[in-house]
């Protein structure tokens, strides 16, 4: 280790030089650093659920749309309201990336003709808005409570409506077409700011927008605020600038160097991966924290400038290795999950860990070595605080103990309260425009999630069967029975009963097949273009595609109603399945449990592999584990009785914070071990592990604290449940290693005497 030392203070110059450069020469690529937004950021190019998506596009067309709505307390049926349906109708379907727009004023009316009453019309409801009598527009109303229009295109009470733009295919899947259709959309609606309306805008390119805008401002925000945090602590804790300035410099070229890596190799930022920084910060300041504080020691103690490098690098350098390994665990124990924002994120984080530990290895003692800090000579530099400490430790042993295993057992029974959440529309804080306007939907008109549900009738031209269709028929009248959730249901069957209601003035399903044909065949000859019927059946007329109009309900609920779904049409002659992008982030539920308890164990499993290997104590491994996984199981126990469900921020802070948390057992171990080699009593022991890490230890979970704290600041809820989360755990960490394992240590130590 000595030559190692010298060979760093030797090319003090050389270190400080160039790690600079090739920071800046690498930090070149960034100007090609970009952000995702598609849905498709969060599943594997091989993912099923991806797949299945696809190719229910593939045969039904894209389902993303932009959808704009508003309420007027006086009704929508007004040549006010009428007209700004229609002008805002008319402009998106100019719009680029638009395939089909969907509005009260182009709903497709099948009447009689009042001339020919044999004769069929398919029009528009309303043509010409302008030119129409509050009267003739009145007239309506019986038309459309006739029609399956009410709760998704028009309220039953008349005064909200919306206006859906359908997207061509695969335009959301550019982020930027997203965000150009949101500011084109933000135009239209306040081109008619002087209707007075308040207009909600929602769907695919505003769900998409709000991904990336939050993303980019939480990457801007924090990571600044995360440096000015670290650098006043540091400052605070040294009193020092140059101090300030080293540790602040080691993590901003560690994440400098990583994110320019990310870039090099094709990746794009997202919700998750833009807050890479503000982890390294946290991460690379830890490092720093423990070689200068025992370098202060050293020269407080009389050392000389370079003999303090000796003493601090002997010290720390293996603790500093080990819990820099044992954090890059933690967060690589994340590439595991099916979420691909997590995984990136953690192999990201975890070669950051180690990256970190090189450059504060390397840059501080160089930095150190050609400054000479000039730092004062104390004669004593033990405090009685250490003694203190230790005497509470050993007459409240027991106490603390019994008290910290009684708040355990009660907590951590909430764990079985706990449920798991992954709906999009609650990743967003209630005043994010995408969450407004969904909520306001919900409440208004309709549920705003969407099932899509594919019947597969088992033949060719099989959707044209009388007994498929009244299958499908009570199929649709038991599902609303069965889950109030269930608002509205949009298929072909409208159209076809329409047309036998005025052909032959039955309200029910026609007994032939033939009969059936023909109407399908009129009421698509009937519709202008762009309106066709291809996004309701395939092109063999074997699928029928049934849309279910949902409320916002908890994930485990939407994977209940699927399942009743799929397992309803199991006891038919036919089959179905349930996709749409509601669908895909309810299955990925499965995936958030699993990043939970895989990455968790994963972790824990690792770190204690690597604490036998560090310690070689085998006796003494469920004091090496214990610490680390009772924050974890004390949060989420408290998350269970306070009805808080897990979503992917609490997901990934549990190996997270083990990663993180191991390095406070780490620095305890080592130095307790190093006093305990050296001939000293426990009570010794325990002076010295306060003396030399239990300042750093508290000092260090202050600033990870307060880092990770800022993403509660965040509109994006799981980084705002992970800031909870993890800062709490740190927390309860710092006070599990500080206070119930030297407790546990102390009853040994009398057990043994």
């Amino acid at each position: 280790m000595d030559k190692f030392v010298d060979n760093i203070i030797k090319f003090k110059w050389l270190i400080v030089i160039l790690i600079p450069i090739v920071v800046i020469a690498l930090s070149v690529n960034l100007k090609n650093l970009g952000f995702e937004g598609s849905y498709r950021v969060w599943f594997g190019e091989d993912s099923k659920i991806l797949k299945d998506y696809d190719s229910f596009r593939s045969t039904f067309g894209n389902d993303e749309a932009l959808i704009i709505t508003f309420k007027d307390e006086k009704g929508i049926l007004t040549p006010k309201a009428l007209g700004v349906v229609e002008r805002l109708t008319e402009k998106l379907w100019q719009t680029p990336y638009i395939a089909r727009v969907d509005s009260i004023t182009n709903f497709q009316y099948i009447h009689n003709d009042e001339e020919y009453p044999e004769d069929v019309i398919v029009e528009d409801l309303f043509e010409d808005v302008q030119g129409l009598t509050q009267e003739q527009i009145d007239s309506k109303k019986v038309a459309i409570k006739g029609e399956n229009i009410i709760g998704r295109v028009i309220s039953n009470d008349f005064k909200t409506t919306t206006i859906s733009a359908r997207l061509t295919p695969n335009a959301s899947d550019d982020p930027y077409v997203s965000l150009e259709l949101n500011a084109i959309a933000k135009e239209l609606v306040k081109a008619e700011s002087e209707s007075g309306y308040t207009f909600y805008l929602n769907g695919s390119p505003v769900l998409n927008s709000a991904f990336i805008q939050i993303a980019q401002a939480d990457g801007a925000l924090f990571t600044p605020l995360v440096i000015v945090i670290s650098m006043v602590l540091l400052f605070i804790i040294f009193r020092r600038i140059d101090a300030m300035f080293m540790s602040i410099a080691v993590v901003i070229f560690t994440f400098m160097i990583v994110l320019s890596i990310q870039v090099m190799l094709g990746f794009k930022l997202n919700n998750f991966t833009a807050n890479m920084p503000v982890f390294v910060v946290a991460i690379g300041i830890a490092d720093a924290m423990h070689i200068l504080w025992i370098y202060t020691i050293g020269r407080k103690k009389g050392l000389g400038a370079d003999e303090a490098i000796h003493y601090s690098l002997n010290k720390n350098f293996m603790p500093v290795l080990f819990t820099s390994l044992t954090t890059a665990v933690g967060f690589a124990s994340l590439s595991i999950s099916n979420v691909i924002p997590v995984k990136t994120l953690g192999i990201a984080t975890a070669s950051a860990a180690l990256l970190a530990f090189v450059m504060t290895i390397l840059f501080i003692p160089a930095v150190l070595s050609i400054i000479k800090p000039n730092i004062k000579l104390k004669d004593k530099i033990k405090s009685n605080l250490a003694k203190k400490y230790t005497n509470f430790i050993i007459n409240n042993d027991r106490k603390i103990l019994f008290i910290t295993a009684t708040i355990f057992v009660v907590l951590a029974f909430g764990i079985t309260l706990v449920k798991v959440d992954s709906n999009t529309v609650r990743y967003f804080k209630k005043e994010v425009e995408f969450r407004a306007s969904t909520e306001f939907m919900q409440e208004n008109i309709g549920g705003p999630m969407m099932y899509e549900v594919v019947i597969d009738s088992k033949e060719k031209d099989g959707i044209k069967d009388p007994a498929f269709l009244r299958t499908v028929e009570k199929f649709h009248k038991e599902l609303k029975e069965k889950f109030d959730d269930a608002r509205h249901i949009g298929s072909l069957m409208n159209a076809i009963k329409k047309f036998n209601l005025v052909l032959n003035g039955s309200k029910e399903i026609p007994d032939d097949k033939n009969l059936v044909a023909q109407y399908l065949l009129l009421y698509s000859l009937s519709l202008p273009q762009g309106m066709e019927l291809n996004d309701q059946m395939d092109i063999n007329e074997r699928l029928w595609r049934s849309s279910v109009s949902m409320n916002i309900v908890d994930t485990s609920k939407d994977l209940e109603m699927i399942e009743w779904i799929e397992s309803w049409w199991q006891k038919s002659p036919y089959s179905a399945s349930v996709e749409g992008q509601t669908v895909m982030f309810a299955h990925m539920q499965s995936d958030v449990t699993e990043t939970l308890l895989y990455s968790i164990t994963l972790a824990i499993t690792l770190v204690s592999i690597m604490m036998l290997l560090i310690f070689r104590n085998f006796k003494l491994l469920p004091l090496y584990i214990l610490p680390n996984i009772v924050p974890i199981a004390l949060v989420i126990g408290a998350m269970g009785y306070l009805g808080v469900s897990i979503d992917l921020g609490v997901a990934i802070a549990g190996a997270i914070v083990i990663g993180i948390a191991v390095d406070d057992t780490i620095h305890f171990f080592a130095k307790y071990f190093e006093a305990k080699k050296r001939g000293d009593s426990f009570e010794e022991a325990l002076e010295y592990v306060m003396h030399y890490a239990g300042s750093a230890i508290i000092f260090t979970t202050i600033i990870l604290t307060m880092s990770f704290m800022v993403f509660v600041f965040s509109s994006f809820n799981p980084n705002f449940y992970f800031a909870i989360v993890t800062s709490i755990a740190l927390v309860i960490a710092m006070v599990t290693d500080l206070v119930l394992l030297p407790a546990m240590l102390s009853l040994l130590a009398k057990r043994k005497s």
